[in-house]
């Protein structure tokens, strides 16, 4: 017989002995012991309940993983791909600086902007959903699990080649607007002028996208990487457009359009034209409702459903203070889909105390790691607090996959709505909640996640939590071996 575990039940609020029930295995399972189940239920030990003076003691300090297991989170795929990319770009510059490599010095601009038109597709919507909806129809479940794997963390990780190019790309730039100023008695002045101010414009972008810029100002971030990075690609523009029509031994302007039409840069320009509008092309405003359960969330619902591991960006205005959210939704067939937005900064706390009707969103999601889910037979969600916007899609509209939601008083701080959505939708077999105010404490969640990953025949689990609890559980599960992908701060 199972043991009873004690949870918080969702749909009360409260604390209630339910049994952890694993499911029934896979069919394949079955067959190999003659149609019997390999078991019936299987016991999963949480931590009993704690004491006040249990409580009320200092935690001792959380031993650290090893600094090899350590520096193998540290240089993960992001890494990787920033340091490939980087290394091409620069062996690629000192060949073309000492005048081995000749390509370069004649054709610059079509590397300066291949690289940015690159990193452009990287960060592009229409780009990424394409290339997850690829890899989850061609490779989910059939493919070795270290290939699944992968293609989950490379599409994770696509921001190390967005930076990576970035920054070779500028200094591909400062190469060019160098060979400019060496011959500079053969080039107009138009033509420096413009080298300059394009340099300044992606140098000003480049910085305001590094991480403590974007995670402690957002605002400064959006501003600068947006807007100056508009005005790079301005000019951008003038400078390859001039740069074409100007006769470096006549020393005379000649607009031919055809003779432009024929230049690489020219099209690498007109590409990361394309992809930095789309996404605006899809700008909607649009009715919303909002629930505010507490004062420290509020959810905002949409019309329409969605499918699960897609996130949604919304702000007051068309074109400025945009943030995103995990989307949750029963499914494409749903009526509608829901954003939880915790309390965090002014424009969070704006939603709470002054409930607008309408808000602009872009039409045109974006994929998260969750949306490869898909690719796996069985996996476990963990997430904390306001997390459970990012992952509880996956465990609506999948069977498959286990939730772990640890929280403080989940019921009255989400109120009715997300309760509704767990109770309907996943049994007491395949999800523990855990409230950490009556249960006087929090888990010792990486133990309950190698329970629940062997009991549950798990392959993989996706992490949403802050910094701390993600580094916590990212080490844990790295030690242990279990396959596991947590949040990023990689932007």
């Amino acid at each position: 017989m199972s043991q009873p575990a004690t949870i918080g039940d969702p749909e009360k609020g409260t604390i209630a002995h339910v049994e952890i029930v694993a499911p029934s295995p896979p069919d394949s399972l079955s067959e190999k012991t003659g149609g019997k189940p390999l078991s019936t239920s299987v016991s999963v030990t949480l931590l009993p309940a704690l004491s006040t003076s249990q409580t009320t003691k200092p935690k001792p300090p959380r031993k650290r993983a090893s600094r090899w297991v350590r520096f193998q989170l540290w240089f993960n795929t992001y890494r990787k791909f920033f340091t490939v990319v980087v290394s091409v770009n620069f062996v690629g510059l000192l060949l073309a600086i000492l005048n081995v490599w000749h390509y370069p010095r004649k054709y610059t601009g079509a590397l300066v902007l291949g690289n940015l038109l690159t990193a452009i597709l990287m960060r592009n919507e229409l780009f990424g959903r394409l290339l997850y909806l690829l890899v989850n129809k061609l490779f989910a479940k059939w493919t070795p699990l270290w290939f699944r794997l992968g293609c989950t963390s490379a599409l994770q990780h696509l921001g190390g080649i967005h930076s990576g190019c970035a920054a070779s790309g500028f200094a591909w730039l400062i190469f060019r607007v160098t060979l400019i100023f060496i011959n500079h008695k053969n080039n107009h002045d138009a033509v420096l002028v413009t080298g300059v101010v394009t340099n300044l414009a992606v140098a000003i972008s480049i910085c305001s996208a590094f991480p403590w810029v974007r995670n402690t100002h957002h605002n400064v971030f959006e501003r600068h990487h947006r807007f100056i990075g508009w005005v790079g690609l301005l000019s951008t523009w003038i400078f390859v457009v001039l740069g074409d029509s100007y006769d470096l031994e006549t020393h005379s302007w000649n607009p031919n359009g055809i003779t432009i039409l024929h230049q690489q840069d020219f099209w690498f320009c007109f590409g990361m034209t394309i992809f930095i509008l789309i996404p605006w092309f899809t700008v909607r405003e649009v009715k919303v409702d909002i629930e505010v359960p507490s004062p420290k969330v509020a959810i905002v619902r949409f019309e329409r459903g969605m499918q699960q591991g897609l996130l949604a960006r919304i702000s007051r205005s068309s074109v400025m203070e945009y943030h995103a959210f995990g989307i949750i939704s029963e499914g494409t067939h749903a009526k509608y889909h829901y954003l939880i937005c915790g309390v965090q900064g002014d424009f969070t706390r704006g939603l709470v105390l002054d409930p607008p009707t309408h808000l602009w969103t872009r039409q045109l999601k974006f994929a998260g790691v969750s949306n490869t889910s898909t690719l796996y037979h069985r996996g476990i969600r963990v997430c904390t607090g306001t997390g459970i916007g990012a992952a509880l899609s996956t465990c609506l509209q999948s069977p498959d996959w286990y939730l772990i939601w640890i929280g403080s008083e989940q019921e009255k701080t989400f109120g009715p709505t997300i309760s509704g959505l767990i109770r309907r939708h996943i049994g007491p077999e395949r999800m523990t909640l855990w409230d950490s105010k009556q249960r006087g404490g929090r888990p010792d969640v990486m133990r309950l996640v190698r329970e629940v990953y062997a009991s549950w025949r798990a392959e993989v689990v996706f992490i949403t939590s802050n910094f701390q609890g993600n580094q916590e559980l990212m080490e844990g599960c790295k030690e242990a071996g279990i396959p596991a992908f947590g949040t990023l701060w990689d932007f």
